[in-house]
């Protein structure tokens, strides 16, 4: 392998993880899920802006996909990449537990 294609594929990597790819499991349009997807978004913006994708699953929808992330409370936000898969349950609404618990931001 020569070395324009070592840095273009060490260039993919390195934006590979600083992907954010957020799965947010919700049960209708509840408040506390409309309250989980407006602060998840305004976290997103705020933090990640252009290297984010937000999933949003409605488990009253689909109640089959709980299974796959071990869900067992709602609303769940499940970070997939960049690895280790996290979990977060609630709102959202404490802006820095879930910048901390996401590992955006190193607690205090």
């Amino acid at each position: 392998m020569n070395k324009s294609t070592a840095k273009k594929r060490d260039a993919t990597k390195s934006a590979r993880s600083n992907f954010w790819e957020l799965r947010l499991y919700i049960a209708g349009q509840t408040p506390n899920s409309i309250a989980a997807i407006a602060n998840l978004k305004k976290i997103c913006e705020d933090q990640l802006k252009g290297k984010y994708r937000i999933e949003v699953i409605d488990l009253l929808k689909k109640p089959q996909l709980a299974k796959g992330d071990q869900i067992v409370a709602i609303p769940t936000l499940v970070r997939r990449l960049p690895p280790p898969v996290k979990k977060i349950v609630g709102n959202l609404s404490k802006t820095e537990r879930a910048l901390v618990g996401l590992d955006i931001q190193r607690g205090r």
